[in-house]
């Protein structure tokens, strides 16, 4: 039960890590006019949570988790460096690497134990976020499972939130696309155990492309 409620604390919104300032490229797929109502988001955001870095998180979590396991420091390191030069564009480098020193910062001064803190230790400057909560889980010998599929679900709920704020939909529309999508996450999440860092890659090249134009864009409200 503790498990699931850490869990629960660690990916809930009012955990410090300032998720609500990025829309992970969806504002400028806005602006663009890529998404424009509930069926285009909803395709945007399958693609991304299948094809793009909904994935490559799941997958850099599971490593971490297993370094995390393991003890394995250097191991850690190279997962987190990957995961870093993986960020297409300045404004997804700042999103992961802001929210990943953040969760690691708060998860060590509150959930802190011995290996969690030791590891934690050796990673002392950006960290991106899908390295920092498997570094967590697997510090906490949590079962890595519940937290593939509670991170992505938790991914997928904050772009939905995003688009509340920039998107021409309203709370039902969000609602129904998170529930249409849920069993999308439950598939990908399961997938994930026999995947390594070689089957990292994204096809979501219009993301990468609007990620890059967003950090010129003359009004927005997102810092990604």
């Amino acid at each position: 039960m503790i498990e699931a409620l850490r869990l629960m604390a660690w990916l809930s919104p009012g955990y410090p890590v300032g998720a609500y300032a990025y829309s992970h490229g969806l504002e400028g797929a806005v602006e663009s006019g890529e998404v424009g109502d509930e069926a285009s988001l909803t395709d945007w955001l399958a693609d991304v949570l299948e094809h793009g870095s909904g994935r490559n998180d799941l997958i850099l979590l599971a490593e971490a988790h297993a370094a995390a396991s393991a003890g394995d420091a250097p191991r850690l390191s190279e997962v987190n460096d990957l995961a870093l030069a993986l960020a297409p564009s300045r404004e997804l480098h700042l999103e992961t690497s802001q929210q990943g020193r953040s969760f690691l910062d708060a998860t060590v001064a509150a959930w802190g134990t011995p290996g969690l803190d030791r590891l934690a230790a050796g990673l002392p400057g950006a960290v991106a976020y899908p390295v920092a909560v498997g570094l967590a889980a697997g510090a906490h010998r949590m079962a890595l499972a519940p937290v593939l599929a509670g991170f992505g679900l938790a991914f997928l709920q904050n772009l939905v939130s995003a688009a509340l704020r920039c998107a021409p939909i309203g709370q039902s529309a969000g609602t129904r696309i998170v529930a249409a999508l849920t069993p999308r996450v439950t598939a990908l999440a399961f997938t994930i155990p026999a995947l390594t860092r070689d089957d990292l890659g994204s096809a979501t090249l219009n993301l990468d492309l609007g990620s890059f134009r967003h950090e010129t864009q003359y009004s927005r409200i997102f810092r990604s």
